[in-house]
């Protein structure tokens, strides 16, 4: 009797054991393709997205512009000046950049044999001084004076980083120490030991001065040493030269760099500068001297500009720009890329393909469809500037709704467009 209850009682756990994974397999079945159908759906909806974003736009505050990019060719005021000695070598007295006046030195070249002279001023200095320190134990008061601004200004040379003010403290030392020789010199007796230095020293120094050439500023302005050859083509005095094949034969690469000159320098005039572009765009064909732009440079930088000169040529022109801001960003090139910013417009912001149109009498007026709580309006908007995208609109007065032939009821009915209101896109 056990051993028959203990049997029936394997077979019902062995049908339970049996019976369960089927009823899990079943229900896996339908979550997947629960699931399978879910995902599909929400594929379906990104692809539709993607493909058709939204069927309306909210009008936002925005800004448009016209522009293009071009190539410019720098045009400046600017006098190359080379002296004598040029094949010497050059040492600038004026860095890159630095603002001039008129006949301050500006660089100068070296004197032949300048180093062996040099060494030996140098060699000659040593044994004076040692003579010296052995001549005057009690030094005159105009010694002592000296000897104090010849520490003075070692103690500014200490930690200087200016170029400029270096060389201007290593001369004003030199002076110190001639002067301070030459008045020991006056003091010794003639023949005397420190007397022949001093005399020795007097002829290097003349040879040396003799043969170094400084070359100062012709006019004001500010100084380069960027030198390219066209210093005497492309200035603001020969606009009515500067053409295309011109423009275009500069073997200058685009945003290159000109190389230093080692022989001559330049003034450039800081209120002559100009760009010149070829233009062939719509928007250039119409543009005329006087017309205010404002230039974009690589640099992100944005001037503004006035186009100055204007010359046809086919169905191109070269528009000249005046410049006068950021004249030091561009000493260094003769050929640059930028944008030319038409012009710039802001208010109420909206793409064109919302704008529909309707004939008014003789009038087109242009509206969109405004949705709102499931209600579709019709709102004329009046298209004050607009690119290729998009257009600034504002709102018809009550005046301009007349003149363009509304009626007194129909202009009561008007609706007006505000900034979040949803339109269609593509208005039917």
């Amino acid at each position: 009797m056990n051993n028959k209850k203990k049997e029936e009682t394997n077979v019902k756990v062995k049908n339970k054991q049996e019976k369960v994974p089927r009823v899990n397999v079943k229900r896996l079945a339908l979550v997947s393709v629960v699931l399978l159908i879910v995902l599909s759906f929400c594929i379906y909806n990104i692809i539709m997205l993607i493909v058709n974003p939204t069927d309306t736009f909210m009008v936002e505050e925005g800004s448009i512009t016209e522009e293009e990019d071009t190539i410019g060719y720098i045009i400046r005021s600017e006098q190359v000046v080379t002296g004598k000695n040029y094949k010497n070598g050059m040492e600038q007295i004026k860095s890159e950049g630095e603002k001039v006046a008129k006949n301050e030195p500006i660089f100068r070249y070296y004197s032949n044999g300048e180093d062996e002279l040099e060494k030996k001023i140098s060699e000659l200095d040593k044994k004076i001084d040692e003579a010296m320190q052995k001549e005057e134990e009690n030094p005159s008061d105009d010694i002592s004076a000296l000897e104090a601004q010849i520490s003075e200004k070692l103690d500014q040379l200490q930690g200087e980083t200016d170029l400029t003010k270096i060389r201007e403290y290593k001369k004003d030392i030199d002076s110190y120490i001639d002067r301070k020789s030459r008045i020991v010199g006056e003091r010794s007796p003639a023949g005397s030991y420190l007397k022949k230095l001093i005399d020795e020293r007097s002829s290097y120094e003349n040879e040396l001065n003799e043969g170094i050439e400084y070359v100062n500023a012709p006019v004001s302005g500010t100084i380069s040493y960027k030198i390219d050859g066209y210093e005497e083509i492309l200035t603001p005095e020969k606009f009515d030269t500067i053409n295309k094949d011109l423009l275009e034969s500069i073997e200058i690469k685009t945003g290159q760099i000109i190389a230093t000159n080692s022989e001559s320098g330049k003034i450039i005039d800081e209120f002559n500068f100009y760009i010149a572009c070829i233009l062939s765009s719509e928007i250039s064909q119409e543009a005329e001297v006087g017309d205010d732009v404002t230039i974009r440079l690589s640099s992100g930088k944005e001037v503004p500009a006035t186009i100055e000169y204007i010359s046809k040529e086919d169905n191109d022109r070269i528009i000249i720009f005046e410049v006068n801001q950021n004249i030091q960003d561009l000493i260094s090139y003769r050929k640059i890329s930028l944008d030319i910013v038409w012009w710039s417009s802001s208010g109420k912001k909206i793409p064109n393909e919302s704008i529909a149109k309707e004939q008014k009498g003789e009038n087109e007026i242009s509206y969109v469809i405004r949705k709102r709580d499931n209600y579709e309006d019709k709102i004329y908007v009046k298209i004050l500037r607009g690119n290729d995208k998009y257009s600034v609109v504002t709102n018809y007065s009550r005046d301009e709704l007349k003149e363009l032939g509304f009626t007194t009821e129909e202009i009561r009915n008007v609706n007006n467009i505000t900034i979040y209101d949803e339109i269609l896109k593509k208005p039917k």
